[in-house]
């Protein structure tokens, strides 16, 4: 039975999937990141995580037709990465590490938002379409961009990273050096502070009020149960976020947009927000891309690695 295995790793889980040639998910699992020793333990966790799987399952490397990683930080089309902060790397290849374990194995790796767009693209929300970006929003605002199923890395691996636009005035400086970067607003952290921002303007009753420490999920879920102060915050942080996909647009011009990321589960109130920023300033055209919530959840990233290391 042939097989490939889909690796997400991040810098507390790896999530892994075995897969059918086909894409089919056969069965996942994940572990705690081991972050010892500058993270040069990494790989090796990997490798031995695939090697039990396998030996559980009675099957060999030859059974193995690739593994796709999706690593936090930019890589380039060989699977280098010069720095991953959340991984402790500097100037390392995981790509020809893992290949030591596996030496005759197909091995691929990618920046984890890309990966995860590759994921949206073959099997989730933008399945079908010629092009498409994903935006995940989490901790910060990444992105990946897909054309006729290639994953759009750039000449500096930084293609994509719609975080760092700049669309509005901002007091402060974003963490890239910039202001007004949409990183600022429709992140969880951009979320949170906007909050704070409103709670403290006025003292309108709110939902927002009762939590004991704030977060983003707290933000989203009263917005969706229809908190006023909430629906605002969402609202003014989004619409920077279409205002930049706009401007994206007018360069790239793709068929969709995938919102995903622990923010994107507050639904279609996200959506409708991101919306009315990208109608506003879209200017050559009437109607641009379709704006859809990403529907692979937690999977995007080792269904995309899978897709990576299969060559869709």
């Amino acid at each position: 039975m042939k097989v490939i295995f889909g690796v997400d790793i991040g810098g507390t889980n790896i999530k892994i999937g075995r897969f059918t040639p086909d894409g089919e998910l056969l069965e996942k699992w994940s572990v705690k990141t081991d972050l010892s020793d500058c993270g040069k333990k990494i790989i090796p966790q990997v490798a031995g995580c695939i090697s039990e799987n396998m030996a559980e399952n009675n099957l060999c490397e030859e059974d193995m037709e690739g593994i796709g990683m999706g690593i936090p930080g930019p890589v380039d089309k060989n699977g280098y990465v010069k720095k991953c902060a959340n991984l402790n790397w500097n100037d390392f290849n995981p790509v020809e590490e893992l290949k030591k374990f596996f030496p005759d194995c197909r091995v691929r790796a990618g920046n984890d938002a890309n990966v995860a767009s590759l994921g949206e693209y073959f099997r989730g929300a933008g399945k079908g379409s010629s092009s498409m970006m994903m935006v995940t929003l989490g901790t910060g605002v990444g992105g990946g961009v897909i054309i006729g199923g290639k994953i759009i890395i750039g000449a500096h691996g930084i293609a994509g990273e719609i975080g760092h636009i700049s669309v509005t005035d901002a007091e402060e400086d974003c963490n890239c050096g910039n202001r007004g970067c949409i990183d600022q607003w429709a992140s969880a952290t951009g979320i949170v502070r906007e909050a704070g921002r409103l709670l403290e303007a006025d003292d309108k009753p709110s939902m927002l009020r009762q939590a004991e420490k704030l977060t983003s999920k707290d933000v989203c879920s009263f917005a969706k149960q229809g908190d006023n102060l909430a629906v605002e915050c969402i609202n003014r942080c989004m619409y920077p976020l279409g205002k930049g996909l706009a401007y994206f647009s007018h360069a790239f011009d793709p068929e969709v947009y995938v919102i995903g990321g622990g923010v994107s589960l507050a639904g279609e109130i996200i959506v409708d927000a991101v919306r009315r920023g990208y109608e506003d300033n879209l200017y050559l055209i009437r109607k641009g891309a379709d704006i859809r919530l990403a529907e692979l959840g937690n999977d995007a990233g080792i269904i995309g690695a899978c897709a990576l290391a299969s060559g869709e």
